[in-house]
């Protein structure tokens, strides 16, 4: 008997109640050049006929697998269908998203065949206004390390290398009902930086759950993981920036865990300034 060739791409797709924009999305998929590809829908038991647009694509799309499961939101239904992914890599799609091109994934192999790295991510498309970005915005070029702590790279321009995440990383925190893509990424990269590629991978929807939401959640512990996932402290100048996103939660516990130090440092600014001018 021969070996099943494992695919190159596990594409997962989150979905409940997507009938009004799937077959975009499933029609994307479907014309792509490059077929070594599994897509993986992962269902919360639509109550719409999401189920059946999936079914009618199994001819167009032979590595579509679909399942149906209750779930606690987006994040533990991407957490279920990792479980069952077998590519070599894994991408993130929304029900309502699509990739940008036919030729996406046929660019895109041989850097993913090749790459060193166990992350790999591009640009995407901002279809519609969002609280960070506007429509037709191409989002958002290279990042580093200072960039990511103040957002988040969109996980439908990213590719992750799955045996790294299952030894390495793990599921999403389902805690973070809203962000927990970014507080992934992060530690992702707390492991090792990232590989970009200047291709637009995908055309991301505005208007989806976390477009103009805040996670309370992730802001609240955002600076003590930050800290964990990067082994470093209060007065790392990674944070201790008034340019970082959550510097004022940086001050908040610096007065409370460090007031003795947290006044020297403000003497010693007040000084320089002096000094300076």
């Amino acid at each position: 008997m021969p070996l099943k060739k494992i695919p190159l791409l596990s594409v997962i797709i989150p979905t409940f109640n997507s009938y009004k924009t799937f077959s975009i999305l499933l029609d994307s998929i479907a014309q792509q050049i490059h077929k070594n590809v599994e897509v993986i829908v992962m269902d919360g038991m639509s109550r719409d006929n999401t189920i059946e647009i999936a079914e009618a694509y199994k001819s167009q799309i032979p590595g579509l697998k679909i399942f149906r499961e209750k779930d606690n939101g987006i994040y533990d239904a991407m957490n279920k269908a990792m479980d069952k992914a077998s590519g070599e890599w894994i991408i993130f799609l929304g029900s309502d998203d699509k990739f940008h091109s036919n030729e996406v994934l046929e660019t895109l192999s041989e850097t993913l065949k090749s790459s060193r790295a166990h992350v790999v991510y591009g640009n995407a498309k901002i279809s519609g206004d969002t609280g960070w970005a506007k429509d037709g915005d191409i989002y958002d070029g290279k990042f580093d390390l200072p960039k990511l702590l103040n957002r988040n790279i969109c996980h439908q321009a990213m590719f992750y290398r799955r045996s790294f995440i299952r030894a390495e990383i793990g599921t999403f925190n389902t805690d973070y009902k809203k962000s927990s893509d970014w507080d992934f990424n992060l530690r992702c990269w707390a492991k090792e930086p990232f590989e970009y590629v200047d291709l637009v991978i995908s055309d991301f929807a505005a208007g989806g759950f976390s477009t103009h939401s805040n996670d309370t959640r992730i802001v609240d512990d955002f600076v003590t993981n930050v800290m964990r996932y990067f082994n470093i402290g209060l007065f790392h100048p990674l944070i201790n920036r008034p340019t970082f996103i959550f510097y004022p939660k940086v001050v908040e516990k610096q007065k409370k865990e460090a007031p003795l130090r947290y006044k020297i440092q403000q003497l010693k600014r007040k000084l320089f300034k002096k000094l300076k001018l």
